[in-house]
């Protein structure tokens, strides 16, 4: 089993973790403050629109296969991934508020900090958007916003705390790697994206230990993004508080 986990994070979001990792010592050595430099987010791979598009659809659907190895890894176990990780639909409603307003709490604490962590200079400015306008960018952006909160949630908050518990760890020192993962992949943004992620990588496996599902994380998670993510595309240039 320790060796499943370390597969399918090394596949995933650990690999991300340490290209994140050289990421912010590339930007930390530049020779310039951290807010000086841009850490893109959900960038164009083509100026050719729907080569563009094919290759957005094509990232989606690959980054999300590590989702289903776990998924697999589950099932051939014995165990029912949907009920286990609680990612089914017998709660709908609950989930539903849940995640709502765990997006309204963490989203705009997080605005906050970001914004707080860029103008202390230890953040990088992040560009939630680099998609041209095509009339195809807010749904891929929505897509792309989806994709994080199944990938981190599902990995992060429910597979891996799951079977850490079937390992024996401790709750807190499961809590503890699943926090401290999360701020590592986020830390291509500056020390105020790791310390942002890692206090809300506690609260979200916190909560999925307490709730035992990863529902109300992903619609929180997916929420938090759609709104980062349009919001940036409406607002970059035309508002002067937002880098």
């Amino acid at each position: 089993m320790v060796r499943e986990v370390w597969l399918v994070l090394l596949l995933s979001l650990g690999r991300s973790a340490v290209y994140a990792t050289v990421s912010f010592l590339a930007a930390l050595t530049a020779g310039r403050r951290l807010a000086d430099s841009t850490a893109p987010l959900n960038p164009s791979y083509s100026p050719r629109p729907l080569l563009d598009l094919t290759y957005q659809v094509l990232a989606i659907g690959f980054t999300l296969v590590p989702v289903l190895l776990a998924w697999h890894f589950l099932s051939v176990g014995g165990e029912r991934p949907a009920r286990t990780l609680g990612l089914d639909l017998s709660q709908p409603g609950r989930d539903a508020r849940r995640g709502a307003v765990l997006a309204a709490v963490v989203g705009g604490a997080g605005l906050v900090f970001y914004l707080l962590a860029y103008r202390a200079g230890v953040n990088l400015r992040v560009s939630a958007s680099g998609l041209g306008e095509v009339w195809w960018a807010p749904l891929v952006l929505v897509a792309r916003a989806v994709m994080n909160a199944l990938l981190e949630e599902v990995l992060v908050a429910g597979y891996l705390l799951h079977r850490l518990a079937q390992l024996g760890w401790s709750p807190w020192r499961a809590v503890a790697v699943s926090a401290v993962l999360r701020g590592t992949y986020h830390l291509y943004q500056g020390v105020g994206g790791f310390v942002g992620n890692v206090a809300m990588g506690v609260l979200f496996a916190r909560l999925y230990q307490r709730w035992g599902r990863t529902a109300p994380l992903v619609v929180a998670h997916a929420l938090i993004d759609i709104v980062a993510f349009l919001g940036y595309r409406a607002l970059a240039g035309n508002v002067s508080w937002l880098p």
